[in-house]
């Protein structure tokens, strides 16, 4: 192995050589603790430090990292205590996720570390939205996000490439191939020669380089860092390294030619490293045996802090608060009891679609760090219009077409959110969602729960049938997201609400699913306060008074049922709006409940599994004594949506409500 010192003194020299002993000696006794049952499940980074020390080396200290669960090197370059790094590993609750989190499952923002998530592709687009706040602000900064030669098969490896090479975004893309994912080798994950070949594929740089060589490894990242901050562009390094331990060590390494071991045994990073340093008589024995000796003595200090934890205190509360961050600031909001959203005095007039509009210009308004993003969203201004002029306004830097990559699209969303922005991601279509779902329901879901980290991102998702669109355009699926905790699940009815609750959502510094239903956008308008408000998300409206049945419904039920009622006088109908999902308005469901004793949930998604089993078995279980009936639902078929509009008209809720309500009041 060969090193090439540069201009770097023997000071530095030395420093990168306790840079990179101290992780190895950390984790040699980490396994020892391990095998002692004193620290959780542990996965090697033994053979593989030269990649993370030497990364982080050559980045600078407030330059946003998204490691892996093999970068031990990371987090202690980067300085994070060791006794507290014990404390999290042994699953204590005064470690850096509060005993959330395992092993490296955690982030520190005082740090620049985001936390990885199980699933390895998702880290590479949260820096692409972090170099894409970089690049808003002029920053010369870069982000750097590692993934292993398995993780390149993912489909968000390719999106998150893609979007930045597609936006120029200063990232840095880091494979460490150590020859295998978990048992599975390099000749059966890819047929390529070099992993690094993909980066033309992209159209941005790509070099391959000796992970094991820490100098080499520190001089390319430096100067790959100044290449990607003076021309904005992104890079991809592919570093060969070998997994000297098991995927995790219960997994072993049978699998494994054991010729391998003894060549990559002569490549070990250290060894060599210490090697050259003695050559070079920059270090002799006896300083090294210092070195090794002060370390020792420093990880027996640091465990005797670390191991010194009080035993983990259940709160059941504080675990529910901490779903969320908190919000710090309220503006002006809408009181239900106030103004009738049927009041024409109210002016002027708008239709939904308008008032959403509106909601998301006056947003850009308020917040310079508030980005759009979108496909066709642009010139184009969405495939609804909704953001319709919006580029000549607000410039492409904060309305952003992108590439068809949801799942990117979202982790640069999230990255975003790290450096302080907001962001608004348009699903062109909600049924888009799925190509999307592992971010949203494992990054921003979980991130404020894990390790505080906010996730300020407002998902924009067109739903809904009745326009004849079949069953990739049309689905309700707006409970497969209620199941989440960590998101708001937003669903506004008319104009006035659908304004107020938008605003509300770019508000809050968490995650919001905002659906916005494609019949209503130009069927229904309502008076909306050309004013910039909120309306509190999670509270229900009280839409219709009535004293025989509660109809408990969102979106276009409605409408449904508003305009059943009309149609039916003889029957004093009584009809709550959700507006939210989630937080579900637990009071105002009561409420209902008690004005009329019999409920009928009515929702335009399928019968199964909507989100109005879930409030049915809680009014059962909490409002059991004012029941009058049972509890009854109304909703589509359990079928995909069919295209034909009779079969559509067939398909919806709306087809069996007479006979719902019938029943009900028959009962």
């Amino acid at each position: 192995m060969t090193f090439d010192r540069k201009n770097l003194s023997d000071e530095q020299l030395v420093h990168f050589y306790r840079s990179i002993l101290w992780p190895r000696m950390i984790e040699e006794k980490m396994l020892v603790l391990l095998r002692q049952g004193k620290i959780s499940k542990w996965f090697s980074g033994i053979g593989q430090e030269a990649i993370a020390v030497g990364a982080t080396l050559a980045l600078q200290e407030d330059e946003w990292i998204m490691p892996m669960h093999r970068n031990l090197g990371v987090f202690t370059t980067r300085n994070m205590p060791l006794n507290k790094l014990l404390k999290q590993w042994e699953g204590a609750q005064d470690g850096y996720s509060n005993a959330r989190e395992r092993s490296f499952h955690f982030g520190n923002k005082e740090h620049h570390i985001c936390g990885m998530i199980s699933h390895l592709g998702p880290q590479l687009a949260i820096a692409d939205g972090v170099a894409l706040a970089n690049k808003l602000r002029k920053d010369d900064k870069v982000a750097l996000a590692f993934t292993g030669e398995g993780g390149t098969s993912e489909g968000d490896f390719h999106e998150a490439l893609n979007v930045a090479a597609v936006w120029d975004l200063p990232v840095i893309f880091i494979i460490e191939n150590n020859g295998y994912g978990l048992s599975t080798p390099t000749n059966e994950q890819y047929r390529c020669i070099s992993l690094v070949d993909r980066a033309k594929g992209y159209g941005m740089e790509g070099v391959q380089i000796d992970g094991n060589n820490l100098l080499s490894v520190y001089d390319t990242i430096k100067g790959v860092r100044e290449f990607c901050i003076k021309h904005q562009k992104p890079y991809l390094i592919e570093c060969m390294t070998f997994r000297m331990r098991g995927h995790e060590e219960a997994s072993g390494t049978k699998y494994v030619p054991q010729d391998l071991f003894r060549l990559w045994e002569e490549k070990d990073p250290i060894k060599n490293y210490e090697q050259y340093l003695t050559e070079q008589n920059i270090l002799n024995e006896t300083m090294i045996a210092a070195i090794r000796e002060e370390f020792k003595e420093k990880i027996e200090s640091e465990l005797s802090i670390g191991f010194n934890t009080s035993p983990v205190v259940v709160d059941t509360e504080k675990e529910i608060e901490d779903i969320f961050a908190s919000k710090t600031s309220v503006n002006f909001v809408i009181d239900n009891a106030s103004i009738n959203s049927d009041d024409d005095s109210l002016s002027p007039q708008k239709r939904m679609i308008d008032a959403i509009s509106e909601g998301l210009r006056q947003s850009m308004e308020q917040h310079p760090n508030l980005i759009l993003m979108g496909q066709d969203i642009a010139e184009y201004g969405g495939a609804f219009k909704i953001t319709e002029g919006f580029v000549n306004e607000f410039g492409k830097e904060r309305v952003r077409n992108t590439p068809i990559c949801e799942s990117a699209i979202v982790g640069t969303a999230l990255g975003l959110s790290l450096e302080g922005y907001k962001s608004m991601m348009e699903m062109q279509f909600a049924d888009f969602v799925t190509v999307g779902f592992n971010q949203i329901v494992n990054n921003l879901a979980k991130m404020h729960y894990r390790w505080g980290q906010n996730a300020d991102v407002v998902v924009r998702m067109p739903t809904g049938a009745g326009v004849g669109a079949g069953p990739f355009h049309s689905q309700s699926n707006e409970a497969w997201f209620t199941k989440v905790p960590g998101l708001k699940i937003v669903y506004p009815s008319t104009p006035m609400d659908a304004k107020g609750l938008l605003i509300a959502a770019i508000n809050d510094p968490n995650p919001v699913m905002f659906f916005e239903h494609k019949a209503l956008y130009r069927s229904v308008s309502g008076p909306v306060p050309p004013d910039y408000y909120e309306i509190e998300i999670g509270k229900a409206k009280h839409v219709r008074a009535g004293d025989e049945i509660s109809i408990i419904t969102y979106g276009s039920g409605v409408h449904w049922a508003d305009d059943y009622a009309a149609e039916h006088p003889e029957i004093s109908i009584d009809i709550l709006d959700l507006r939210s999902l989630a937080p579900l308005d637990f009071i105002a469901i009561r409420e209902a409940v008690k004005r009329t004793g019999r409920i009928l949930l009515l929702h335009e998604d399928t019968l199964t599994s909507g989100i109005g089993g879930e409030i049915a078995a809680w009014i059962a279980e909490h409002c059991f004594d004012i029941l009058d009936a049972p509890v009854m639902r109304c909703a589509s078929l359990d079928t995909p949506i069919p295209f034909n509009i009779e079969l559509e008209k067939n398909f919806l809720a709306k087809a069996r409500l007479d006979e719902t309500v019938q029943r009900l009041i028959n009962y």
